[in-house]
């Protein structure tokens, strides 16, 4: 594929960079994704995601996953702006297209009122990681990399889908009221700036061993992440049960039905049952939701694939 100029802004207004496509495995983009790719996987099957992305979403529970987020993206953009001179990373640093806690605070005074600091608290888990993300910027900040990495290249990839998920699941106005740690208004096309920045990645001047301690530091990020999302599920079973009607049922809750059973429907194709897998489809959007939800399980499936890909 050829090089194509790209026009892109990094907070100091319009940049044109020629990006070079051709990638090779010691580069840091392609380490970072190799080396997480495993951790990536048992993130994204942890239960509060998968429910999450089948709409069984209970509002309460959203509420504390954006604290969280808010306590994360606070502590690891205030080491960015600390470190935003730093060699290691300077080139990264597009704090207008990125950064989110300005965004998810507007998102807490949605969910709980002008009063909402005084509503919310860090929780254990949520505190490991942000000690975390603060001793990395003040001992190590070419870490930093590794965590940027990990959260803003997810938020513009599968954190699409996930808002379209909580916007069905939660009834969520559609001006975006509740949404905006998704919306990323100062870029144009998520595509693009995402390969842009994985260039801008691999021209960082790291030495091997810096390359190998970023792929370390970004799979302890994926796990601070899993800690945060078994702890929200755990949370989750406190509460009284008030599931949204946006998402498809589980096996537990199919009366015995399995062909309302999305991941019984993928099993099916992929072992190559495709006569019985066009009747469960058929039966998919029969289901009251499922005309709904097969369009977000299909994106979400692809929104995984496109993690790789692009």
């Amino acid at each position: 594929m050829a090089a194509t100029p790209e026009t892109v802004s990094n907070g100091e207004g319009p940049m044109h960079e020629e990006k070079d496509d051709t990638l090779r495995p010691d580069d840091l983009s392609e380490m970072l994704a190799a080396g997480t790719k495993e951790v990536h996987e048992k993130a994204e099957n942890t239960q509060f995601v998968k429910d999450f992305l089948r709409g069984r979403i209970r509002k309460e529970l959203f509420k504390l996953g954006a604290v969280a987020l808010y306590y994360t993206y606070t502590a690891m953009e205030e080491e960015i702006e600390i470190n935003k001179e730093h060699p290691h990373f300077a080139p990264l640093y597009f704090p207008v297209e990125l950064h989110r806690h300005e965004a998810l605070a507007r998102d807490l005074e949605y969910f709980y009122g002008p009063q909402w600091k005084s509503e919310i608290s860090c929780s254990p888990a949520t505190q490991r990681y942000v000690e975390r993300i603060h001793r990395v910027g003040q001992e190590d900040p070419a870490l930093l990399v590794a965590h940027a990495y990990t959260r803003y290249m997810g938020d513009l990839s599968g954190g699409q889908v996930l808002k379209k998920v909580a916007q069905r699941a939660l009834k969520l106005p559609p001006t975006g009221e509740g949404l905006e740690f998704y919306q990323f208004d100062a870029i144009d096309n998520a595509k693009a700036f995402k390969q842009l920045y994985r260039s801008r990645m691999n021209e960082l001047e790291l030495d091997v061993e810096t390359k190998e301690s970023l792929v370390d530091e970004a799979v302890k990020a994926f796990q601070f992440n899993m800690e945060v999302f078994d702890e929200l599920e755990e949370i989750g079973k406190t509460f009284q049960e008030e599931v949204s009607e946006a998402g498809m049922p589980v096996h537990g809750d199919t009366g015995g039905d399995i062909s309302k059973c999305p991941y019984y429907a993928a099993k099916i194709v992929a072992t190559g049952g495709t006569a019985y897998a066009c009747q469960l489809a058929m039966a998919i959007l029969r289901h009251p939701t499922g005309q709904v939800l097969i369009a977000a399980w299909f994106a979400a499936l692809a929104g995984v694939a496109a993690w790789y890909l692009m």
